[in-house]
């Protein structure tokens, strides 16, 4: 007959303890950031240096978009954030493109791409909306993204409405009817 230790249920056990602990200390820590939770507010630089904030566009509709430089999904859907951004920016629609790449010629936070030049991304796209630069990732971080592209919509209520892990089609029929919803925009 065989004989089984204990020991490694006691040992998994314990572990299963310290992390409810761990959470339990930490509550906003271990939380998820997505629909139906307010927004975390955050600072990010824009291209001239200035800080904004997301609660710079309170009662407003906001689209935060987090991204790099050297991310081909970004890439991808940038043209249609600028045609969603042209469409419904008049009637209340913010963009707060925020990217995480690292000072050009520096390693990111992730340590496995070199920043790039933003106003050059932005310019080869002809964007039109604020792009904005988190070096640090902290964004990121407060957000608990998973990587790029990660986006988040924000109704005038400061809450998440919608989250998109990966590139999308932003000017789809789905997301134009979310923003026009949110911004109570009638044609």
């Amino acid at each position: 007959m065989a004989k089984y230790s204990s020991r490694p249920y006691a040992i998994t056990l314990l572990g299963i303890v310290l992390l409810v602990f761990l959470a339990w200390l930490n509550p906003g820590r271990f939380s998820a950031v997505a629909p139906g939770v307010a927004a975390p507010n955050f600072q990010a630089r824009d291209l001239d240096g200035q800080v904004v904030e997301l609660e710079d566009h309170q009662g407003k509709v906001v689209m935060v978009n987090i991204w790099a430089t050297w991310c081909a999904p970004c890439l991808e859907e940038m043209p249609s954030i600028e045609r969603l951004y042209k469409e419904f920016h008049s009637s209340g629609l913010e963009i707060m493109a925020v990217s995480v790449d690292a000072e050009a010629g520096q390693v990111d936070a992730s340590r496995n791409q070199l920043g790039g030049d933003i106003q050059a991304f932005g310019d080869s796209l002809s964007l039109t909306f604020p792009l904005l630069h988190d070096p640090s990732g902290a964004i990121a971080e407060l957000y608990k993204t998973t990587g790029v592209p990660e986006t988040f919509v924000i109704g005038r209520d400061g809450v998440i409405y919608k989250k998109v892990a990966g590139g999308t089609e932003w000017d789809a029929p789905e997301h134009k009817d979310l923003v026009r919803r949110l911004l109570e925009v009638t044609e």
